[in-house]
């Protein structure tokens, strides 16, 4: 199986690219690929743990767990979250953060690489 590495930039709320992203990713997990996923923009405000989640709006919390149980690898763009006022002590537990040379990395080791949002 392949490696997919997903860029996640997501536009204002209402972007379906935030939800896509995560379908898509285990998607690929349970077929078998290795899955990163990079999120940047509106994406890192989702990495704050224990958000209230609204009927219409989710926070992505209970996705993001159970994507990391499947073994993808999460990294958020440490200085997106940290403008959004997340701080790394209030971060879903598994979530990386770093710089933008993870997502590099990751792009680099990849088969595919999909850069969603950024609308």
């Amino acid at each position: 199986m392949g490696t997919l590495t997903i860029g996640c930039f997501p536009g204002l709320v209402g972007s379906m690219a935030y939800d896509f992203s995560l379908k898509l990713a285990e998607a690929a997990v349970d077929k078998g690929h290795k899955v990163n996923i990079w999120f940047s923009g509106n994406a890192t405000g989702s990495v704050k743990a224990n958000q209230k989640h609204l009927k219409d709006y989710s926070t992505g919390e209970k996705y993001i767990k159970t994507l990391l149980e499947k073994g993808v690898e999460i990294c958020t763009c440490e200085a997106c979250t940290v403008a959004r006022g997340v701080k790394k002590d209030e971060g879903i537990e598994g979530v990386q953060w770093n710089a933008m040379h993870w997502y590099l990395a990751k792009i680099h080791g990849s088969d595919r690489v999909l850069q969603i949002g950024g609308e």
